[in-house]
């Protein structure tokens, strides 16, 4: 009796698996033709990533998506950007801020693009479209359309250099100055 009961119940079993491997249907393999050279090697989200000279803190970045190429030395930053830089008592000096950007991995330049903001510590603000940090120096550097706003002046021009507090500039060709008026 226990055998016939167990027959019943094996029976079912036994079809439903000779039944699924009638080789008709294979596995798919994962998707062909995917190029894994565009792949990001590591990516996060939502995340922070420090830089520090001698174990000072001398800039922080914060990022929606961080994806990093380990092939191409770069890491993506994109869904909006930020990047805090601090001065030699750990205050933060100057913020920029941008929709999406890329770090050099060789050299540690930082690249910020679409509406660029940049304010320091003393109110002055600068807006462009494209920004670089250049780490070997510490200065901001752009070659676009920049505007700046002070508490006593505005100026507008092409091509801009600065220390990264934004205390010590240059814009290149100046277009518009106006003073008294600024923020």
């Amino acid at each position: 009796m226990r055998i016939v009961k167990a027959s019943l119940y094996l029976l079912p079993l036994l079809i439903l698996f000779f039944y699924g491997c009638d080789g008709q249907e294979k596995l798919n393999p994962l998707q062909k033709g995917i190029k894994t050279e565009i792949l990001p090697d590591q990516q996060s989200i939502n995340s922070t990533v420090n830089f520090s000279d001698s174990g000072k803190v001398i800039a922080i970045l914060h990022a929606g998506i961080i994806k990093m190429y380990y092939t191409r030395n770069e890491t993506l930053l994109e869904n909006n950007m930020q990047v805090d830089f601090y001065d030699e008592n750990t205050r933060i000096e100057a913020t920029i801020t941008g929709k999406r950007g890329r770090v050099d991995d060789l050299n540690k330049d930082i690249y910020i693009y679409e509406n660029v903001v940049v304010k320091n510590d003393s109110g002055m603000v600068l807006t462009t479209e494209k920004l670089m940090w250049r780490n070997t120096d510490k200065k901001i550097w752009t070659d676009e359309f920049v505007k700046i706003k002070t508490k006593t002046e505005d100026i507008e021009g092409y091509g801009f250099e600065s220390d990264q507090s934004l205390r010590n500039y240059t814009i290149y060709k100046v277009t518009l100055k106006t003073e008294g008026n600024g923020l």
